[in-house]
């Protein structure tokens, strides 16, 4: 049975409780042991109790400097806080796994990566869609040329809904782009591999039916040479959007939801290429005729077992363990999370929104 790390949470919100926390208390979970729990709600410090048995629960988090036996310190705490937190805990000598968005900027990832390696400790970021069923199961399709060369990725995280809740307030890095972006941003780049060249072709933010002065409409186009185009959506005024992905192929046509999946494709050889007749075409009356044939095309669907929540969940935590552990690289690094906030960085310089709420 392999050795399970101490773990330290800060923050038992949404996140930190119901992802985080649904992992620890989970079988998935072989690798660690939840040893502090950190947040001021003292409500949340006494469930933290029972939640996690044998835990140490604790107000504020330099609390956790005067520890020695703390392995990874999970930081789930508000967006605006998750720079300066990351930042002191990885000066203290602590590895880290910071929920997204990583900071604010990428100047500030850039230091969170040097402090890192400055102080000879781990950091890494949570963005569980990057080992999520579905998107995975794109990238095989893309990778194996059965979609032909790709010509464009779509991806939409819509709805038809509104918040007004403190993920409406530009003041605590809050929005569409900074609290759902880093998913379908860090999809973007990696069906662009990750490109240096990346550029954001076109951006816009706005609101529509937020509470808040921070963006619930966001369009972004990616692009990079001799890469296919990426078009991200993430609204709140879609109420009929069908899929998350959709890739567009030379070949074939693939759309997905994060639980099932439809593919259409052809295979080489069962098509014969058609020559170009640049007359008008004449069917066998010699009245005017489309282009018709029987174009044979595959047909495929099926079910994805597991979610980002469950299967991307826990594929991050081993991948930190295996790092921690045997020195295994990051299957989700901070380099790649600091490309997906400089394509947000990016969009917030294009599209400046007012500040309503100080």
């Amino acid at each position: 049975m392999e050795r399970k790390l101490n773990l330290a949470i800060i923050g038992q919100g949404r996140s930190g409780k119901d992802i985080h926390g649904n992992y620890y208390r989970s079988e998935r979970n072989s690798f660690y042991n939840v040893k502090y729990v950190v947040d001021k709600d003292e409500a949340r410090r006494v469930q933290a109790i029972d939640l996690y048995p044998g835990c140490t629960p604790l107000s504020d988090y330099k609390e956790l400097f005067n520890f020695k036996d703390i392995d990874l310190v999970v930081n789930a705490s508000y967006s605006e806080m998750h720079y300066a937190i990351t930042k002191d805990l990885l000066e203290h000598g602590f590895n880290v796994l910071s929920e997204k968005p990583l900071a604010a900027n990428g100047y500030e990832c850039r230091v969170l990566i040097e402090t890192a390696k400055k102080n000879g400790v781990l950091l890494a970021t949570f963005q569980n869609t990057q080992l999520a069923p579905f998107y995975l199961h794109a990238k095989r399709l893309i990778e194996d040329k059965t979609l032909g060369d790709v010509k464009q990725v779509s991806i939409r995280y819509n709805g038809f809904s509104r918040r007004w809740d403190w993920q409406t307030l530009q003041k605590k890095l809050a929005g569409n782009a900074y609290n759902t972006g880093p998913h379908p941003i860090a999809m973007a780049l990696g069906f662009l591999d990750f490109d240096d060249n990346t550029r954001v072709i076109y951006s816009k933010l706005d609101t529509a039916l937020t509470s808040g002065d921070a963006e619930d409409y966001v369009k972004i186009l990616l692009g990079a040479p001799n890469k296919p185009l990426v078009d991200i959506e993430m609204n709140s005024t879609d109420g009929f959007s069908d899929y998350i992905l959709l890739v567009q192929g030379s070949k074939g046509c693939f759309k997905c939801t994060i639980g099932e999946y439809k593919l259409k494709y052809i295979i080489d050889g069962e098509n014969p290429k058609r020559e170009v007749i640049e007359e008008s075409l004449k069917d066998e009356n010699g009245e005017p005729a489309y282009c018709s044939e029987n174009f044979i095309v595959h047909m495929d669907e099926g079910k994805y077992d597991g979610t980002a929540f469950d299967i991307g969940t826990a594929a991050i935590y081993e991948s930190v363990y295996r790092s921690l552990t045997e020195g295994k690289p990051l299957l989700v690094t901070p380099e790649q999370s600091t490309k997906v906030i400089e394509v947000i960085e990016r969009a917030h310089a294009e599209n400046p929104l007012p500040v309503k709420f100080l």
